[in-house]
């Protein structure tokens, strides 16, 4: 039997965190939030994070998670997705954290801008930072990219810092794809989604 907890708040130390939990089973999707103040010189910085994680099950599982596997030769059931979101002023990290997929296969993964869904389709188009930048929108400084390439144990690891932060509302998902992200973006098919409220 999963848990999974939603929560935010502040006051232990400088990122405090209150959860709620619901039963889900047998997957298990977490979020968890915080926020807190960090000081600057010169002024207040506000500063927030957020950490999601979830094990994937396939589309049309009686009782789905957040984390969903489109290609389970690549991301079998079972396998662990995890994003740490930062945020600070108007800078953020992004890292994503996988285990248990294909070894030695090199993945591309991005932000998306809807939830998943069991159509690998559902979690829409790439978030941009901006949509109309030149020459290419479709870019690694313009979008969140975590390409990895797991090792012999199935384990995964990416960063990604942007001197921006998303638009509310407007980052729900990581998508992992079935290969390297290539020139504009392009990484082939949506092998696993885990729904991330990502914050702005």
């Amino acid at each position: 039997m999963g848990v999974r907890n939603t929560g935010n708040g502040a006051g232990r130390g400088r990122f405090g965190r209150r959860a709620a939990a619901r039963v889900l089973a047998p997957a298990m999707a977490v979020v968890l939030a915080g926020t807190g103040v960090a000081h600057a010189l010169g002024g207040v910085e506000s500063a927030h994070w957020l950490r999601a994680w979830g094990y994937a099950v396939p589309p049309g599982h009686p009782a789905p998670g957040d984390a969903l596997t489109y290609d389970e030769e690549l991301v079998p059931a079972g396998a662990r997705i995890q994003v740490v979101q930062r945020v600070s002023g108007d800078t953020m990290t992004v890292e994503l954290e996988v285990r248990g997929v294909l070894p030695g296969h090199a993945f591309g993964a991005h932000v998306h801008e809807l939830p998943c869904g069991d159509d690998p389709a559902d979690s829409g188009p790439h978030y941009q930072h901006d949509p109309e930048a030149e020459p290419e929108p479709a870019n690694p400084h313009n979008e969140v990219w975590l390409d990895f390439t797991a090792d012999s144990a199935g384990r995964g690891t990416a960063l990604s810092r942007r001197q921006w932060v998303f638009r509310p509302g407007e980052a729900n998902s990581l998508v992992i794809h079935e290969h390297a992200t290539g020139h504009g973006g392009d990484a082939g098919g949506r092998v696993a989604c885990l729904t991330v409220a990502f914050t702005d």
